[in-house]
């Protein structure tokens, strides 16, 4: 039922508007079922595993009370989860290749797999450091509102200075990061910590983490764009 609105959208545009038949009918109609049993698959792993994990350790890690690891691990959970996010995969290996061809790196396969390679890193320590940020932030009761007009703040500022071919990647790197991985171990690490934490709300200071590493790599992507122009 979640996915049949997304069948809808596709059937009426391509029958009403461009008025043509499915190329491929076969094939993407298998497709679109491995989607939906990927999707049926992935939300049970979830429910079963991710979530449930995510939260024990928090609660694992507010127990052994020290903030150094609580931290440690916020920033390890941001950047293992962003590294192996596919839409991240997918999305740096796009840009290298447009780089390239808009001769901003060089064409040749070296140069433009250390330019994916390094945007895929800066994308996942920009969420590592958002992670480690987040739950300093729900240990000291820290409001969201500071973090997030602070970082917005920045994230103007960088704009004027930065190589217009990084800025759309930069600002799409926000919702790139916060996928299907991401979110819902960062979710289960935040929720977790407010939970355990003695004066902390779980929907007050739990949420937010997925905000911050939404955040982070727009600025740092674009930080990126400045450095990689200059070299």
């Amino acid at each position: 039922m979640d996915v049949f609105p997304i069948l809808l959208v596709i059937v009426f545009f391509q029958v009403f508007v461009i008025q043509k038949s499915f190329p491929n009918l076969g094939t993407t109609l298998v497709g679109f079922a491995l989607v939906v049993f990927g999707l049926f698959i992935f939300i049970q792993g979830l429910e079963s595993a991710l979530f449930p994990l995510g939260e024990r350790m928090a609660h694992q890690f507010a127990q052994k009370g020290d903030i150094r690891w609580i931290v440690f691990f916020g920033f390890a959970l941001g950047f293992s989860t962003t590294i192996a996010e596919p839409a991240l995969t997918v999305i740096a290996n796009k840009a290298g290749k447009l780089a390239a061809d808009a001769g901003t790196i060089s064409a040749q396969p070296g140069p433009i797999a250390d330019y994916v390679l390094g945007l895929r890193l800066t994308v996942a320590f920009s969420v590592g450091l958002a992670g480690a940020i987040g739950v300093i932030r729900i240990i000291k009761g820290w409001p969201l509102m500071w973090f997030v007009m602070a970082g917005y703040g920045l994230i103007m500022v960088t704009t004027l200075f930065a190589p217009k071919e990084i800025i759309g990647i930069a600002y799409d790197a926000g919702g790139i990061t916060t996928s299907t991985i991401t979110v819902p171990l960062v979710t289960a690490l935040g929720v977790g910590l407010a939970t355990f934490i003695r004066g902390r709300n779980p929907i007050i200071d739990g949420f937010g983490l997925i905000a911050l590493a939404s955040l982070t790599p727009i600025l740092f992507v674009m930080v990126f764009g400045i450095v990689a122009q200059e070299v």
